[in-house]
């Protein structure tokens, strides 16, 4: 896991000789103390629910996990993957507080974004919705490794459908035709749960199954992994599996897989363990690449795209 951010400093033109507090590792002034909406490419960096997060916002369809912030008020504050009309925030009115992690305009930064929809929902009175957090952190320089229990993992729940939008026993005709409509949209998607396998997913498109798999290494790192195994012929997950490669998110790596579709999610469960200590003992490994273990790493490198 990457070095922890730094906690935040009090005000804007504080020290502004001082790390970012966005832990880009430059100074204040030359990052985001410059007034500019400076991209951070890995957002969550510092946080051991990091690769949960990235999955929340990139391509789990419906999900909840209860945040697990260091001091909440005696708050209930849950993360949502999609809110109702996209919002960034809500507060139901029993006062509990839903983030959005899927939420279409953003700053370069959204651990600010959710930590400032955060103090947005602590403020806001039962019923009110956030449509959208502006950019920039002059304002706050706040971050979500600022208030977020940095050991904690995410309790995350995968939900069939979007049904836990409304508190409401039987919904309005209006929120019905809502709920219909999101859930229409939904593909299905399963978590993979098995010893040494933290963030992999099963999903179907419906014309092929994957499995992606959100890592926390540093991408070089994984890469030099991934490549000895595939010198080996150890990159699949099985009989009728193929790497079908990788994408960036938010700074990490998200390899993926092409699984048979007539098998059970939980089937996966066993490839996915046998392959995460393949992998272990690949990443501990320190020994230069091969031949074959460069030329492999140069054909994998071209299978990698950037989505954030």
């Amino acid at each position: 896991m990457a070095k922890k951010t730094r906690t935040r400093a009090t005000t804007a033109g504080d020290n502004p000789r001082r790390p970012c507090p966005c832990g880009s590792g430059r100074r204040y002034k030359a990052c985001h103390g410059a007034g500019d909406d400076v991209i951070v490419t890995r957002p969550f960096a510092g946080l051991a629910a990091e690769c949960d997060l990235v999955a929340m916002r990139e391509f789990l369809p419906s999900a909840t996990a209860p945040l697990p912030l260091r001091d909440a008020g005696g708050r209930t504050v849950t993360l949502a993957t999609v809110l109702p009309g996209a919002s960034a925030a809500l507060v139901r009115p029993d006062g509990e507080i839903l983030l959005g992690m899927q939420v279409q305009t953003r700053s370069g930064d959204l651990s600010s974004d959710l930590a400032r929809a955060l103090t947005w929902g602590l403020a806001a009175e039962p019923g009110a919705a956030l449509p959208v957090v502006g950019p920039g952190l002059a304002a706050d320089p706040t971050r979500l490794q600022d208030v977020l229990d940095a050991d904690a993992e995410l309790d995350l729940t995968l939900h069939a459908d979007f049904s836990w939008w409304s508190a409401e026993a039987e919904p309005s005709a209006e929120v019905s035709a809502t709920l219909e409509r999101a859930n229409s949209a939904i593909v299905p998607t399963e978590p993979i749960t098995a010893d040494g396998v933290r963030a992999a997913y099963w999903v179907d498109t419906g014309t092929k199954a994957h499995l992606r798999w959100v890592r926390p290494e540093p991408e070089e790192r994984l890469l030099a992994a991934l490549a000895r195994l595939h010198a080996r012929g150890e990159l699949g997950l099985g009989e009728d599996t193929r790497y079908a490669g990788a994408f960036r998110a938010h700074g990490l790596l998200v390899p993926v897989w092409d699984v048979d579709r007539d098998l059970h999610p939980k089937e996966w469960a066993g490839p996915a363990a046998a392959f995460a200590a393949r992998l272990n003992a690949a990443l501990g490994a320190d020994a230069p690449l091969t031949d074959a273990e460069r030329r492999a790493r140069d054909a994998l490198s071209g299978k990698q795209v950037t989505l954030r």
